[in-house]
C-alpha cells in the first residue's frame, strides 16, 4: 500500500516510459503510478500494460481516446485518486526532466514539513535548467516572473509541472472549474490553492530536458498562459 500517487500523463513516450516506471519503484519511500495515457500510436499504452503484470496493484493506466492536453489528462488523473485513498498525488513528466530522487523530497515537503503544495521549482534558487536552449530557460524563467508580477502569487516557479498536492487541496479545488488546458493549467491550479489560503513550499530542484521523444511544447500553449494569467487576476478567485 502507498499514501501517494505519481500521476505521469502520456503521449508518445514510448522511450522513456518503462525506465521512469521503474526509476520511481526503485526509490525508498513506496509511490504507486497512474500513467494517463492519450491514445499514443507509438505503443505506449501497450508497454504499460506489460509492466502492469510485473506491478500488480502498483502502478495502473487510463486510456484515454484522444490527446486533450496536459491538463485535462491531470484532471482526470487526480478525480481517479480523489476516488480511492491516496493523501498526497504527484504531478511528473514522463521524459526524466523531473528527477525521480526528488519526489521523496516533495513528498516530505507536504508530509513532514507542513506544506499543503509543493512544488519542484527551477527558479527558487538561481536558475536550474540544464539542456535548454538560452531562448527557452529567458522565455521560461520570464513567463513565471510575469505571472508573478500580475497575479501577486509569492511563488518563483509559477509554470512548475513537478508538483505534490496533498487530497484536501484537490478536494478543495473545483477541477470542473479549471479553464485551462496547456501551459496555464499549471499557473492556475497553484493561484488558486494560494487564493484557498494553503501553504505553497517550493523545493529547490533541477529540471533536465528531456534527451528522447519530442517535447509537446507550442506556441498555443505560451499564449494561453500569457493572456490567462490576466483572466485569473481580473477575475480574482472563483467560488472553488
Amino acid at each position: 500500500m502507498s499514501d501517494a500517487l505519481v500521476i505521469i500523463p502520456t503521449y508518445n513516450e514510448k522511450e522513456n516510459i518503462e525506465a521512469i516506471v521503474r526509476a520511481v519503484f526503485n526509490q525508498k519511500k513506496a509511490f504507486h503510478i497512474l500513467v494517463v495515457d492519450d491514445n499514443s500510436p507509438d505503443g505506449t499504452g501497450t508497454i504499460v500494460d506489460t509492466l502492469i503484470t510485473e506491478f500488480p496493484n502498483q502502478l495502473f493506466i487510463e486510456k484515454r481516446k484522444g490527446k486533450n492536453g496536459l491538463g485535462t489528462a491531470y484532471i482526470h488523473g487526480f478525480k481517479w485518486a480523489l476516488k480511492r485513498n491516496y493523501e498526497y498525488i504527484i504531478e511528473m513528466d514522463a521524459d526524466f526532466s523531473h528527477n525521480p530522487k526528488d519526489l521523496v523530497r516533495l513528498y516530505n515537503a507536504c508530509h513532514k514539513n507542513g506544506g499543503d503544495v509543493s512544488i519542484g521549482s527551477r527558479y527558487s534558487q538561481g536558475v536550474n535548467v540544464v539542456n535548454w536552449p538560452m531562448k527557452r530557460v529567458l522565455l521560461s524563467y520570464f513567463a513565471s516572473k510575469y505571472v508573478r508580477f500580475i497575479t501577486r502569487i509569492p511563488v518563483f516557479d509559477t509554470t512548475a509541472g513537478f508538483v505534490c498536492w496533498k487530497r484536501e487541496v484537490l478536494e478543495t479545488i473545483n477541477l470542473d472549474k479549471i479553464k485551462f488546458i496547456g501551459y496555464a493549467f499549471q499557473i492556475e491550479m497553484k493561484f488558486k490553492a494560494w487564493k484557498h489560503g494553503f501553504n505553497i513550499k517550493e523545493v529547490s530542484v533541477v529540471f533536465t530536458d528531456r534527451t528522447l521523444g519530442k517535447s509537446k511544447m507550442s506556441g498555443n500553449i505560451v499564449s494561453e498562459a500569457l493572456f490567462g494569467v490576466i483572466k485569473m487576476r481580473i477575475n480574482g478567485l472563483p467560488k472553488n
